[in-house]
């Protein structure tokens, strides 16, 4: 991996992790095109550093809110912080099953497969598409909910449906506030990233950090990080104002150029 392709990749990560078009889908095209040359060690600690710039990010532009559930979670009245963690745990369960039962079945089934990253993309397209026209968005965020869009989270594992599109979408199909459906979905991967970042680690500590390259490692992180705070700050900007269509149509185009990359 060199300097151009740990810039681009870091920023491909940051702007698509908060943007609902796909981080892995894209990050599975780029590498597409660049050949894959990089060893699977090089990956795996460049998947950390940008995975780990992304949480950094939503902590950064979220930090107000992130200080304040901090503070009340550990009070002993109840509150709606207090709530909302709750519900970020609840939204962690499904995830966290699949992920360990499925994560490699899932990433050997979806390698370098570029048709199944399509069609996943075309149907973010559709989810994102009609959520956009829902109108009535007046619940609040229960533990049934958050663990209705914890599934939601746990489907996104699949290489070309999106994390953040899938459940914002589905948080809107709810009927959940256009704020309050962006807000939750960035923030309740946060302990997720955090957590697959230490269970790579656990797994490949004895040979990922043989192969440390400090200077493509920083580009990537950076260009992650930068690209993530301004991708979040849009995004939560773009969902309020009913801008979703714009990136279904996106993905859907993208979905086609990936079907017809896998025959060419």
């Amino acid at each position: 991996m060199n300097f151009f392709e740990s810039l681009i990749l870091g920023i491909v990560q940051g702007l698509t992790e908060f943007l609902p078009v796909s981080s892995s889908g894209h990050l599975l095209l780029i590498g597409y095109i660049f050949g894959n040359e990089s060893s699977g060690d090089e990956n795996l600690l460049f998947t950390i550093f940008v995975h780990l710039a992304t949480a950094i990010a939503t902590i950064y532009v979220f930090k107000k809110d992130v200080i304040k559930l901090l503070k009340e979670f550990f009070k002993k009245n109840e509150s709606s912080e207090k709530k909302f963690i709750i519900n970020v745990l609840i939204s962690m369960i499904p995830a966290m099953i699949i992920g360990l039962a499925f994560e490699n079945k899932i990433s050997v089934m979806f390698e370098n497969n570029l048709f199944f990253v399509g069609l996943m993309l075309i149907i973010t397209s559709i989810f994102l598409f009609y959520s956009d026209k829902k109108i009535d968005l007046k619940k609040k965020i229960t533990y049934r909910i958050a663990l209705i869009i914890g599934v939601a989270q746990a489907i996104a594992i699949a290489p070309g449906i999106s994390r953040s599109g899938i459940t914002i979408a589905c948080a809107l199909f709810i009927g959940i506030s256009r704020k309050d459906s962006a807000r939750f979905s960035f923030l309740m991967v946060v302990p997720l990233i955090i957590g697959s970042i230490f269970k790579i680690i656990i797994d490949y500590k004895q040979t990922i950090f043989e192969s440390i390259d400090p200077l493509n490692l920083s580009i990537g992180f950076f260009g992650a990080l930068l690209s993530g705070i301004f991708a979040c700050k849009l995004m939560m900007r773009l969902v309020q104002n009913s801008k979703l269509k714009y990136f279904s149509m996106y993905c859907f185009s993208i979905g086609l150029i990936a079907i017809v990359l896998k025959w060419i």
